[in-house]
């Protein structure tokens, strides 16, 4: 195994001001709002005409949209181009583009907009309640719910949801300049080449002919498809170099969360769709999630045999698909025993920060009663309100059947706690520290010498540690055996000491601490704040 461990990019949350952004203070994308969004055309016969422009392609319908209290002038308006569409129908998701004629126009930074029609959902939270949780983990989209009104008359409500687009990339990552794809939808299969894999859709094998990909992925930005080629043959081929291409700590998020959710719309799930790929400026490529709406069991289809019934998501494998070579990036990940640990201690994350407790059921209780009134309000609505009021808990439909999300979350969370892996307790770490200079020493620090508690049965302890924002981790081992620093052998007190080679002042690290099974992190959510302190607090 090689040494270093992890490449974790954190995100770099630049101020980014923009000249579309509203004056009220809240952003377009607060979770706890309702926007109202006013379109305007200028003919009477826009539905026949959307429907026409997405029967012959991507083409946009210039109109206006007021958000805000902003008018938005010259917009090009389209039904979504990659999710289910039918003509005539009242209720189809909508893609706005505000920079359409004017290059400069945007929202707080995005040029366009999505709205999901909520296709599938009777208890319109899938989409908000999964995004939300995901941002707790990984870059992911802001969401909340959009009352849109078309030429003055209520057109529905609808999911809000942010664009990944270069004002996102930026915000997240620090540039938006660098290689971008997304999986492209499993319905776009047509004149297919015979040469290349039939329907391994965003799965990432590798192909020796460059062309296949273009099939399976949608270029976004300028160039790139040799890197992400390079990125399917690591995957595939050297493994063991994955770390070089691919950041496979938010990997191995986006996985977990995924499984834990039984988000099958996925790239766990039958078709591997729903996610983009973004190169950085250390070039490693980041996944993102994407389109929720079929999250909480929704979609069934694993991509082998028919759709599971309720009972199987409820008890979906964590390990699904690690034997499968046809799912490389769940199949090649799980096979290193380090990153397995580090899987399975995020699915307990997961699982015990908003699903045993219940917050999940909180939350989309609180967002059902911030929409209540609107849904009943929608002329449009594809589920009665009936349906709407009990779809927390009850299975909506017969043949097509979807879960309750209590029903399928409850049983699910108790059957994940019992299984043999996720039931081991975390090794536990406590006490960090950072040694300072001796009181009345005239001898300055000149290293950091960090010390933690570690409790539980520990395996192996690391610190992950950078010394400057937005550059690479490096990996240091912490020792509890009287060596290197270290006072008491097998006290439980763990010690690592780094000392910058060219002039560093400041270190930014969290610690991992790995026992027979699983791995755990301190702080739990070092992938937003880590532990940060400078060689000036250290000779105070």
């Amino acid at each position: 195994m090689k040494k270093s461990l992890l490449l974790i990019a954190l995100p770099i949350f630049a101020a980014f001001a923009t000249a579309g952004a509203q004056s009220t203070g809240k952003s377009f994308y607060d979770t706890d709002q309702i926007q109202e969004v006013r379109i305007q055309f200028p003919f009477d016969n826009w539905a026949y005409l959307l429907d026409s422009l997405r029967f012959n392609g991507n083409g946009l319908l210039a109109g206006s949209v007021k958000i805000g209290g902003k008018t938005y002038d010259n917009v090009g308006i389209r039904y979504e181009s990659d999710l289910p569409f039918t003509p005539g129908q009242k209720r189809n998701s909508l893609f706005i583009q505000l920079n359409f004629q004017d290059e400069e126009q945007n929202l707080e930074g995005h040029t366009s907009l999505h709205f999901s029609n909520a296709l599938r959902d009777p208890s319109l939270v899938r989409e908000v309640l999964g995004f939300e949780i995901a941002r707790a983990y990984m870059p992911a989209p802001r969401a909340n719910y959009a009352q849109i009104y078309i030429n003055n008359a209520v057109y529905g409500l609808y999911i809000n949801v942010e664009t990944i687009d270069p004002s996102f990339l930026q915000n997240h990552f620090g540039s938006s300049d660098g290689p971008f794809f997304q999986a492209r939808a499993h319905s776009q299969y047509d004149n297919f080449p015979e040469t290349c894999k039939q329907r391994i859709y965003g799965s990432l094998e590798y192909e020796s002919d460059p062309e296949c990909y273009l099939y399976n992925f949608n270029q976004l930005s300028k160039g790139g498809w040799e890197d992400l080629i390079e990125l399917t043959r690591v995957l595939n081929e050297n493994p063991d170099d994955i770390e070089s291409v691919l950041d496979v700590d938010r990997t191995l998020w986006m996985l977990a969360f995924n499984n834990v959710l039984v988000n099958l719309s996925s790239y766990t799930g039958h078709f591997s769709e729903n996610y983009y790929l973004y190169r950085d400026s250390l070039g490693v490529f980041h996944p993102i999630i994407w389109d929720l709406n079929l999250c909480f069991g929704s979609f069934k289809n694993v991509g082998f045999g028919s759709d599971l019934r309720l009972k199987q998501l409820q008890e979906l494998d964590p390990y699904l698909h690690a034997t499968n070579p046809y799912k490389p990036l769940i199949n090649q990940l799980l096979k290193n025993e380090t990153y397995r640990k580090v899987y399975l201690g995020h699915m307990r994350s997961i699982v015990f920060d908003f699903i045993e407790n219940k917050k999940y059921e909180e939350r989309a209780k609180q967002m059902q009663q911030l929409i209540q009134r609107s849904f009943v309000d929608d002329p449009n609505k594809f589920y009665r309100y009936e349906d709407f009021n009990v779809s927390l808990y009850t299975t909506i439909g017969k043949r097509s059947t979807i879960p309750g999300i209590v029903e399928l979350m409850d049983a699910r969370s108790d059957f994940l706690e019992k299984s043999t892996d996720l039931a081991v307790i975390p090794a536990l770490v406590s006490e960090v520290k950072v040694l300072g200079r001796e009181q009345f020493s005239s001898r300055p620090v000149d290293a950091f010498t960090i010390t933690a508690k570690v409790e539980k049965f520990p395996k192996r302890v690391r610190v992950m540690y950078r010394f400057g924002e937005g550059s690479r981790f490096m990996e240091a081992p912490m020792n509890d055996d009287g060596k290197d620093g270290d006072v008491t052998a097998n006290d439980g007190l763990y010690i690592a000491s780094i000392k910058p080679v060219a002039g560093q002042t400041q270190i930014e690290y969290f610690i991992m601490a790995e026992n027979a099974s699983i791995m755990s992190f301190d702080p739990p959510d070092y992938m937003w704040n880590l532990r940060k302190i400078s060689l000036e607090e250290l000779n105070k």
